[in-house]
C-alpha cells in the first residue's frame, strides 16, 4: 500500500495535480487538518477529497514536493503514520530550498481494498505562515500561490470550518 501511495504521490507532484490520489480513499472517507487557532479543514467523501483537499487546497502548490521521511505502520489497527517534508523548488540566495520547518505528517487509517478510510494531516501552522511571509518578502511566491492566498484570505472556502464545527471531528 505504502509503495503504491508513494509512487502515485510522486506522479502527482510531477504533474502538479494531486486529485488522482482520491482513488486511494474509500467512497465515504474523510480527510482533515487544523488551520491554526480558528479553523479546521474537513473533506467528507471521495468527491470532496478530490475536489477540496486534493484540488482546492493544493492549488498554487505546483513546484512543491512532499518527500516522505519515514513510515510507522500498525498492522493490527490499520493505522499508518507518514512523516514528510514540504520543500519548494525555489532557492534562497545561499542556495538552500525554501522548506517548512518542524515536523509534518499524515495519519492514515486503512479501510481495506488498498484504500484509506480517513487521513489527518498535521503541520506547524506558525512555521507555514513564517515560510510564506519569507517567500513573499523575497518575491519568490509563485503567481499560483499568490492567487490561492488571495482566494483564501476571507477564510470561508468550502471545507473550512470554525474550530470544533467540522462535520467530522479531527480526533
Amino acid at each position: 500500500m505504502v509503495v503504491r501511495w508513494l509512487k502515485a504521490n510522486d506522479e502527482a507532484e510531477q504533474a502538479g495535480d494531486w486529485r488522482p490520489l482520491a482513488d486511494f480513499y474509500t467512497e465515504d472517507a474523510t480527510y482533515g487538518w487544523n488551520y491554526g487557532p480558528h479553523k479546521d479543514f474537513m473533506a467528507v467523501g471521495r468527491d470532496e477529497i478530490r475536489d477540496l483537499a486534493l484540488g482546492q487546497e493544493m492549488e498554487g502548490l505546483e513546484g512543491w514536493t512532499y518527500p516522505y521521511q519515514a513510515w510507522v505502520i500498525d498492522e493490527k489497527t490499520g493505522d499508518m503514520l507518514g512523516l514528510w517534508k514540504q520543500v519548494y523548488e525555489a532557492t534562497r540566495e545561499d542556495g538552500s530550498h525554501y522548506a517548512l520547518n518542524g515536523i509534518q505528517g499524515s495519519w492514515f487509517k486503512y479501510g481495506g481494498d488498498f484504500q484509506f478510510s480517513w487521513q489527518r494531516d498535521f503541520f506547524d501552522y506558525g512555521n507555514v505562515s513564517a515560510l510564506f511571509i519569507e517567500l513573499m518578502k523575497d518575491q519568490k511566491m509563485s503567481d499560483g500561490m499568490l492567487a490561492r492566498i488571495e482566494k483564501a484570505a476571507p477564510g470561508d472556502l468550502p471545507g473550512w470550518y470554525p474550530i470544533g464545527q467540522a462535520p467530522v471531528p479531527l480526533w
